[in-house]
């Protein structure tokens, strides 16, 4: 079998353009795949078209040598555009593998390590910034069965907070906790946005709250802040969804600091977040996948996180997107009483609803502003 063109396709959900890829095969298959980068959905697309010369005419079955050959042998790092790039591409292989096979993907990374995978709530806390609204949506969260949730609590923060502001993310914290009594998984989300000490000083705020964990507290690039923190936080701290090699995750594991590793399969591909969920496995880790891409990302999550042992919860974001983006794939993908199991059709398990897609073309402000007052309402930007 041969990889004989590589198309794209851009669909204007409004927090986030999502990028799809389709990979066409000369025996008639062919696999889906997604490539959505906040922001830069273009020049994601811009890069899946400069690349694919180099894919053409190859075995959709020879993943490793493919992913050599976007990453090793361009000989650029081109970071997460070049990560989202390559898996993409990659995740369409696996689609094409699944189909030839006739199995699902998780069966061939490795088959069913749960009966079930427990998920966690995102995307839900569109209502306000303030204790209250955070308080009447969490109640909802938990009403339609979910266990866990995880939401930022920050407002538009950055490196270090006025008092006022330190004490109302607190007071949302609290006011989470409250609503969904002492048994639910409440999950903090830092979004990388403070300085070491700012995030300590908020570590030791939420403890009496009981957080699952503390996500992303500060920024990723310097390990040794990573470090700092997860040592010395009464909270654990997850992350890794920023990083998008192996090296990157073995300078983080081998200082045994962080348990939960957030890896993002969107920037990786599957074959290295396999890895690097064995790299984990190694250290006593669980995985907890990064999935706020989009649909697809998804559902690649749930195969991985079904063939890993070591998984440890799985985040949604489906039962809060606009209700229409369950009508550009097929079957749709839904979480029950906050379980879910991946799709057990061949490959991916769905299939890419092209004439519905159409209706909700790209935009230049669907993108998600972190660190802009209201971000949380997940509204397309005025220019």
């Amino acid at each position: 079998m041969k990889i004989t063109d590589v198309r794209t396709y851009i669909v204007g959900n409004p927090w986030k353009n999502w990028l799809f890829v389709q990979l066409d095969t000369d025996e008639g298959l062919t696999g889906l795949g997604e490539g959505t980068l906040n922001g830069l959905a273009k020049t994601v697309e811009a890069a899946i078209h400069e690349l694919k010369h180099l894919v053409l005419g190859m075995d959709p079955f020879d993943v490793e040598t493919i992913s050599l050959k976007l990453i090793r042998d361009v000989y650029s790092d081109g970071g997460q555009v070049q990560g989202s790039a390559l898996a993409a591409i990659e995740t369409a292989c696996w689609d094409i593998m699944g189909k030839a096979t006739k199995q699902p993907i998780y069966k061939l990374l490795g088959g069913r390590c749960h009966d079930k995978l427990r998920c966690y709530a995102n995307g839900w806390y569109r209502g306000g910034n303030d204790e209250e609204s955070f308080y009447n949506q969490a109640k909802e969260v938990v009403e339609k069965g979910y266990t866990a949730l995880k939401f930022d609590p920050f407002g538009a923060a950055w490196r270090t907070v006025e008092r006022a502001d330190f004490a109302n993310a607190v007071r949302n914290i609290a006011a989470v906790r409250q609503a969904v009594g002492p048994d639910v998984d409440i999950l903090i989300e830092g979004h990388n946005r403070f300085s070491v000490h700012t995030a300590l000083q908020f570590a030791e705020a939420m403890a009496p709250y009981s957080p699952t964990w503390f996500e992303a507290p500060v920024p990723p690039s310097r390990v040794s802040s990573v470090v700092e923190v997860a040592k010395r936080s009464p909270v654990p701290i997850a992350c890794g969804e920023d990083y998008y090699n192996r090296e990157q995750f073995a300078e983080l594991l081998k200082h045994d600091a962080v348990h939960i590793i957030q890896l993002e399969p969107q920037f990786l591909g599957l074959t290295a977040s396999k890895q690097i969920a064995g790299m984990v496995h190694a250290h006593n880790g669980v995985t907890a996948p990064h999935s706020a891409q989009g649909p697809i990302c998804s559902i690649v999550c749930s195969h991985l996180n079904m063939a890993t042992p070591n998984f440890f919860i799985h985040e949604i974001f489906d039962d809060f997107n606009h209700s229409w983006a369950q009508d550009i794939f097929s079957p749709p993908f839904k979480v029950v009483d906050g379980y879910l199991q991946p799709p057990e059709r061949p490959g991916l398990g769905v299939e890419f609803n092209l004439e519905e897609a159409a209706k909700y073309p790209y935009a230049p402000g669907h993108w998600l502003p972190l660190f802009k007052q209201g971000w949380e309402k997940r509204e397309p930007v005025e220019s």
